[in-house]
């Protein structure tokens, strides 16, 4: 779904994103644990069953966790990097598409960079905010 976030939209739904990307990180960390387990099975020279089943687990948890993503993006927020726990919220700055940013431990939304920067070009939301087009309305 495509959604344009205003400041105070991204920051409503904060916390509801916050809890689907803890669920996310701590999926990751399964894949992770499961690939290390798989390694040592590969390693330890383990039966064909014994391995397989843990493939198996790893393909199913790898799943799960790229449905976890979709979920959040399905809310309109993009997941710009797991690792580093950076979050976008699309928006538009008087006519300019922007991204709003959110990086993990955060407690809101307020940081914003245009459309082709990074997290490197992250700047502070103005205190007042920004001046939006009737909340989108005239741009759909």
């Amino acid at each position: 779904m495509f959604t344009l976030f205003t400041v105070d939209k991204a920051n409503t739904i904060l916390p509801k994103v916050k809890k689907k990307f803890d669920e996310i990180l701590c999926c990751k960390n399964n894949v992770m644990d499961i690939q290390e387990e798989l390694q040592n099975l590969s390693d330890s020279n383990c039966s064909f069953e014994k391995f397989i089943n843990k493939k198996q687990e790893l393909n199913h948890i790898v799943s799960s966790l790229y449905k976890m993503i979709q979920e959040l993006e399905d809310m309109g927020v993009m997941v710009k990097s797991v690792d580093d726990g950076l979050l976008d919220f699309p928006s538009i700055r008087y006519d300019e598409e922007i991204w709003l940013c959110w990086k993990f431990g955060e407690n809101k939304v307020k940081f914003w960079h245009g459309k082709d920067e990074g997290f490197m070009g992250r700047k502070p939301i103005p205190q007042d905010g920004f001046e939006y087009i009737d909340d989108f309305a005239d741009l759909r």
